[in-house]
């Protein structure tokens, strides 16, 4: 009988959290206290967290790098007003299950690309331009960017890509034809790569 009791007392608790969670996430929307947004989606490169302030995007992170950690950095670098509230990337889930089903080849989301600076927001900025189904080598990205000797800090700009699957990082390789790092690891990068030339 106790344990019936605890269940139940369990479920009624889940519930009113669950209430209260919603309504924690309306009035912080409301009153535009909710400065970063998060969800967590499955995906076939694993289970993704999905980050967003206003402006859009910002972050989206592979399981690997410790969602929690990621969660933490965000409050430190934007700010500790980070709630779990996943209808702000609504369209972003959307757009994302469209890709991995081989229905959109672009990312149409507003992306707030504050966390990079400088010489890597600018590679980060036109990573995009890659296309579908295509890749470049690190070489080809810098002079892209108009720096051809920039091998390396166009290697760092893709290793520290706040967003990658939708700011396309997957698609550079070496010169020579092999994957390089990723963020996500290298299973996920041919997984990306092999999706795009289907």
């Amino acid at each position: 009988m106790n344990d019936l009791t605890d269940l139940l007392s369990t479920s009624a608790d889940a519930v009113v959290l669950c209430d209260l969670h919603h309504r924690l996430i309306a009035r912080a929307m409301a009153e535009e206290l909710l400065d970063v947004a998060y969800t967590t989606v499955d995906t076939p490169v694993g289970e993704l967290l999905l980050a967003a302030t206003p402006a859009g995007l910002v972050r989206v992170a592979y399981a690997s790098e410790g969602h929690d950690q990621v969660l933490d950095t965000l409050a430190r670098k934007l700010s500790p007003r980070v709630l779990r509230a996943p209808a702000r990337l609504d369209i972003v889930v959307r757009e994302l299950d469209e890709y991995f089903t081989g229905q959109r080849r672009t990312f149409d989301v507003d992306l707030d690309l504050s966390l990079s600076h400088g010489f890597r927001q600018l590679v980060q900025r036109r990573l995009p331009e890659i296309e579908y189904g295509g890749t470049r080598s690190y070489g080809q990205v810098a002079e892209l960017v108009g720096n051809p000797k920039a091998v390396r800090a166009v290697g760092t700009a893709c290793a520290t890509n706040p967003l990658p699957v939708v700011v396309p990082c997957h698609r550079v390789l070496r010169a020579d034809g092999s994957l390089g790092g990723y963020i996500g690891g290298p299973e996920a990068k041919t997984t990306l790569l092999q999706l795009e030339s289907a």
